[in-house]
């Protein structure tokens, strides 16, 4: 696995100019805070959390990670970002959250643990990285057999660039402009057939379907629209 090549320092520097916004609920990362239950929800319903070891990918200021833990998994985050790592421990530490948080990329951890953790989280990181099938890849070697990744990306179609991007960015403003380019954005197809190259079966999809009137999301199973999540299981 070429690890340190799997970054992309221009992705870095984007999210760490809003590293002090992420535990905001009103401000550029707000819409984070919003769909976080609904993300929760989706792991939860198919993994027992209590006492897992879990591993979130790209772990960002902590809005995820956070939640996990307080669900009683046993969770280490890992990000590229010093900055918006730096807001993680802070926010934990406060919370009184034991949360174990690196700057790593999984390619290097995947070397050091391999088949380590019960469950695993990739959300809204494969767009942000040179080579997602490789983190997709290396998910899959750090999972124990049976254990499950958790994955959540966005659909690379016109729909996605209208909906996500000039919708989203632009227009509502739901994330700061810039956030994502569409040539990186990923079909639901690709992201099975990498998951299958690395012995990950597909267990569920489902989509986050936004109401612009209500400014509310709903989780919508089975599909696989615009933002949509996808588990997978490790062959034994």
């Amino acid at each position: 696995m070429n690890a340190p090549s799997n970054v992309d320092r221009l992705e870095i520097e984007k999210f760490e100019r809003v590293a002090n916004l992420w535990w905001d609920p009103h401000g550029k990362m707000g819409m984070l805070h919003v769909i976080n239950p609904l993300r929760v929800g989706f792991v939860a319903e198919r993994v027992p959390l209590r006492g897992a070891r879990l591993l979130d990918v790209g772990c960002g200021g902590g809005i995820f990670a956070e939640a996990l833990a307080g669900l009683g998994a046993q969770v280490m985050g890992i990000d590229q970002s010093p900055l918006t790592l730096q807001v993680a421990r802070q926010h934990a530490s406060a919370a009184a959250l034991d949360i174990a948080y690196a700057e790593q990329t999984i390619e290097v951890l995947a070397r050091q643990e391999a088949r380590a953790f019960d469950v695993i989280t990739c959300m809204e990181m494969l767009e942000h990285v040179p080579d997602p099938a490789g983190v997709v890849a290396a998910c899959a070697w750090l999972l124990k057999p049976g254990g499950k990744v958790f994955f959540s990306t966005i659909n690379r179609t016109w729909k996605a660039w209208l909906f996500a991007i000039f919708g989203g960015e632009y227009v509502l403003r739901l994330l700061p402009r810039g956030t994502h380019q569409y040539a990186r954005l990923i079909r639901p197809d690709e992201l099975r057939a990498w998951a299958a190259q690395s012995g990950l079966v597909h267990d569920a999809s489902a989509s986050l379907m936004y109401q612009p009137f209500t400014r509310r999301f709903r989780v919508a199973p089975g599909r696989e629209d615009v933002n949509y999540m996808m588990c997978f299981t490790r062959q034994p």
